[in-house]
Formats: C-alpha cells, structure tokens, sequence
C-alpha cells in the first residue's frame, strides 16, 4: 500500500517512497485523459465533499473533476451559506457533515493547521487543499509530475523558486517535496517576503534574480500573496516587477532546457511578463492538467485503491 495513513495533510511528512507512489499512480490516471470518455467507474458509491473557506478556481474545479472522473458522489459546500454564519465552529460543521456517512472530506481554510486538527476529530479522509500559508500538497504534487515528465529523475536538479517565499504555502509543499527526491532547492525574492528559518527547510537563500536563475533546470514563480500580508512588504508592483519580474531579459540568461512554472493565479506583469507568461517556456497549462491526475491518484489511494489494479491506464 503506497499511502499508509487515511489523510493527505503536507508533504512534510510525506516519505519519498509514498511520494513517487502517487506520481506513479497519478500517470496511470493521466493516460485516461486521452480517451474518448475520461471516467472510470472506481469510486462509485463513494461520497465526497467539497470543504472550501477560501475563493479558488483551479483547486476546487481540479478536485471536481477528479472526483466525478472516478464517478465519486460530489457535495460543494459553501460557507457564505452555512451555519458557521450562525457561529457553529469549524469541528461542529465538519462533524455533522461526517455523521451523514461521508467517506471524505476536502478542505481549503485560511487558517494553518486547519486539515490537521480536522484529522484528528473526524473518522474520515481528509485531504488539505490549502491551509493558510501552510502547505498545499496536492499543488506540490503535480508540480513534482509536470518536473518529473520533463526531466525524469529530480535527484540534483536545480529548482529556483522565485517570488513571495514567505507568504506561500505553495513554496512550502514544494521545498518538501523536492528536497525529499533530491533537488537543491534556491528560493530568491525581496528579505520581507522571506521567511527567517527558511535555510532549515534545505534550501539556498538569494536575493539576486540573475544569480538565483543563472544554473536552473526548472524555475517556479509565485504570485505575491496581498492578501495574506497585515501590511505593504514592497514599495510598488512595478518596483517588484523590475527586481524580480520575470521578464523576456531574466529568460534570455535560462539555460536553453530550462522551463518554468506557476502555479496561478498569475499577476500578470508583476510577477511574470505577459511574454513569458504565454511563451514557449512556460508549462504552467501542463501542470493545470496534471493537477486533475493527481487528485485522482490521492483520492483513490486515500480510499484504500491498490495501484496493482490498474492495468492499461486505470482500466479499474
């Protein structure tokens, strides 16, 4: 069994092994995409439901398509119309939600640590789709799936991580996951959007753009959070932009096999040029599709799918 735990909180305490289980299993599901119907019968029966706090596009739409390609029963709640308005907490949602015999829960929260206390409370599979600046493993997966398609092994491939390290829960995922494969990791943007004890997660700190991109294999941009930010960590988007923009002049230093990534949304033309955002380096569409392959792969093992029954592209 690749997953030895009922729940998908963080990378962190992922071991490399269940790691690239998933990655492996996630491709087994990414072959069915080119089929004439892209659904597999492996979840029916089973409910799933959609736990989102915070406003998101592509997590929330990628895990629904996930789970209605294993033929998953889906409920989408919403919090703006919910008791929490009332002042039910958290625990007593999510528990009552559970009571109705749910076989998994979802959640996207702004606070940290959020999927890990509903974890302990709830007999169910929880899976964290975003907790604050946390982690966001699921977005950490599939950015190790877009990598791993374009460059195989990752053991001492360079990734530079570039952008609001502090605030990004995606950063984070991704310093775990890569670092457990074997990448060296460098993380670059502006002090106030670093975080102090960002040399413990193993990662090479530089404030330099050209130095940090100059020996990359693949470059990771970050939206810069304002939302998560109490206050201003840069004097202006255009100041930002022309010091660590990613711009058709920051390309033209790449290796020529370098690619680069996102994980959206995208500000365009302050953290990423609009150039670059829609040229032929970018692969940020390919992680939006492996997204989708890789919530199939953590549902499906979450719910005690065995890998070995899946033959031919998860013919299950």
């Amino acid at each position: 069994m690749i997953l030895k735990r009922k729940d998908l909180l963080g990378l962190e305490e992922l071991a490399a092994e269940e790691i690239l289980g998933i990655l492996d299993v996630a491709e087994q599901f990414r072959a069915i995409f080119d089929r004439p119907v892209r659904k597999v019968p492996i979840m029916r029966g089973r409910t799933v439901v959609n736990l989102f706090f915070e406003p998101s596009t592509r997590t929330r739409i990628s895990f629904e398509l996930a789970e209605k390609r294993l033929s998953a029963d889906i409920v989408n709640f919403s919090a703006s119309t919910s008791s929490l308005k009332k002042g039910e907490t958290l625990r007593d949602t999510a528990e009552n939600i559970a009571a109705m015999r749910v076989d998994m829960i979802i959640m996207r929260h702004s606070s940290p640590g959020s999927a890990h206390y509903l974890s302990r409370v709830l007999d169910c599979s929880v899976i964290n789709a975003g907790d604050g600046a946390h982690e966001h493993p699921t977005q950490g997966l599939l950015d190790l799936m877009t990598m791993r398609q374009r460059l195989g092994d990752l053991r001492g491939r360079r990734v530079t991580i570039v952008g609001d390290i502090a605030h990004s829960r995606v950063a984070r995922s991704n310093i775990w996951g890569l670092t457990k494969l074997g990448a060296h990791v460098t993380v670059c943007g502006p002090p106030t959007m670093m975080p102090a004890d960002v040399r413990r997660l193993g990662t090479k700190v530089e404030t330099d753009l050209r130095r940090a991109v100059a020996d990359a294999d693949v470059l990771n941009i970050l939206r810069v959070q304002l939302e998560r930010q109490a206050r201003s960590v840069f004097s202006s988007n255009r100041e930002y932009h022309r010091m660590f923009g990613i711009t058709e002049d920051i390309v033209r230093l790449l290796k020529p096999e370098c690619f680069i990534m996102h994980p959206g949304p995208m500000n365009r033309d302050v953290e990423i040029s609009s150039e670059v955002a829609d040229g032929p380096r970018q692969v940020i569409l390919e992680q939006v599709t492996n997204g989708v392959a890789v919530r199939m792969a953590v549902i499906y093992l979450l719910s005690g799918g065995d890998p070995g029954s899946l033959r031919g592209g998860a013919d299950a």
